[in-house]
């Protein structure tokens, strides 16, 4: 078999690599960009401008942190597709869900459907909200292959009378890829049925994702793919009883209207908020946001392939798991029998990794199987992936007991 064929490692318009525009610690070989991740020098120096700003001057700084806040709405929400008075700007992903629970009503007896696809905390989220009210919820159960077809005939067959909210993944965390969200949205919505899309990974990776999206309520961290400093989501909604929602910690904008309520937060850190747009900007100028995704899919595809090669010769199945609707940037490889086969067990091997072999990973766990979930940004490189394979793969076959053609591995 060929070796893959990686792209040329990318570069900024002044000639710079661009690897070396991310303060990305080099002594790390960093392919989990997915989970939490990484923010631009550029963008770090102006956040870093700004909190100098509000320390210099409090006074003129957080009487004015609403029009500021504003403006950065107004420059970020087109990115999404959306509209600056249908977004407000939360925290991250499961704030954003915590803002729709807090503002639902249900009855006993009434049900909550997610899938066993679903971002867990996003799931505990539901069932509190669940709890809250003598409700349940019931998990939509999602082959890693169904076609999209077989998904929407999945949840078709899964509404009853009693549904009142389903909530489910733009694009899966554990699995990596893409659900027809916009076709679910509709078919709940024949049944008086609402729906919460969770885009966490969506923004960047998916064009307009929030106006695709379909749904009553969408979300979306900025500080994932858009590479947004940590803590900056938005949340997007034209539903009308949209007034219903509030922001998690009451101040003097109570009260506003949405969008306007959430503009002031008391004296948080909103720099997250206010060099978003600089994040998206800067990705846009440099290499142009469909350049991008074509790229990270490009580096994906080659990085699971050498990965998925250094495996195959200890396994019965192939360890590359092609997905029928997979996103650009992230990649799934089977891990040997046994290895990561729950989530406890897939974190565990994560951090173990990193404190033994200098690599940030991310390993996902799904009906018992163990995978890689793979990420390439804009900085990753070919030799990011050549080092998982020289250093991580003896650690996974040696935990694996697999025997090797040099020795036996033992676990």
């Amino acid at each position: 078999m060929p070796a893959p064929l990686f792209p040329a490692p990318l570069t900024l318009n002044s000639g710079m690599r661009a690897r070396d525009a991310w303060p990305l610690d080099p002594a790390v070989i960093h392919l989990n960009h997915g989970s939490f991740g990484a923010v631009p020098t550029a963008v770090v120096e102006q956040q870093d401008a700004l909190r100098r700003r509000a320390d210099l001057s409090p006074v003129e700084w957080f009487p004015r942190i609403a029009e500021r806040v504003r403006d950065a709405r107004e420059r970020t929400a087109p990115f999404l597709g959306a509209h600056a008075e249908d977004s407000v700007f939360v925290p991250n992903a499961s704030a954003a869900a915590t803002v729709v629970y807090n503002a639902l009503r249900l009855e006993r007896g009434d049900e909550i459907l997610v899938t066993d696809q679903g971002y867990g905390a996003i799931t505990m989220g539901a069932q509190r909200l669940a709890r809250r009210f003598g409700a349940s919820v019931r998990a939509v159960e999602l082959p890693l292959l169904a076609s999209d077809d077989e998904v929407v005939q999945r949840f078709a067959d899964a509404l009853t009378p009693t549904t009142r909210l389903i909530v489910v993944d733009q694009i899966t965390s554990p699995t990596a890829r893409v659900l027809p969200t916009r076709r679910i949205a509709e078919l709940a919505a024949q049944r008086g049925i609402r729906t919460l899309v969770d885009g966490a990974h969506a923004p960047g990776l998916i064009p307009d994702a929030a106006a695709v999206a379909g749904g009553d309520w969408w979300f979306g961290n900025l500080h994932k793919w858009p590479c947004a400093p940590r803590g900056s989501a938005l949340l997007v909604t034209t539903a009308p009883d949209r007034d219903d929602l509030w922001p998690l910690i009451d101040s003097w904008a109570a009260n506003e209207a949405y969008p306007e309520r959430f503009d002031t937060q008391g004296t948080i850190d909103a720099t997250t908020y206010l060099a978003t747009p600089a994040s998206i900007e800067f990705i846009e100028a440099e290499f142009g946001w469909h350049n991008a995704r074509q790229a990270m899919a490009q580096m994906a595809d080659a990085g699971a392939e050498i990965i998925a090669e250094g495996l195959r010769p200890y396994g019965d199945e192939d360890p590359l798991t092609p997905l029928p609707s997979p996103v650009p940037s992230m990649r799934l490889v089977r891990l040997p029998l046994g290895l990561g086969s729950t989530r406890e067990e897939a974190d565990a091997l994560r951090m173990d990794l990193l404190d033994e072999t200098g690599v940030e990973t991310a390993f996902t766990s799904f009906r018992g199987v163990g995978y890689f979930r793979l990420s390439a940004h804009l900085y990753t490189e070919a030799s990011d992936f050549e080092a998982f394979v020289e250093r991580c793969i003896p650690q996974i076959l040696r935990r694996a007991g697999i025997r090797t053609a040099d020795s036996i591995i033992v676990s």
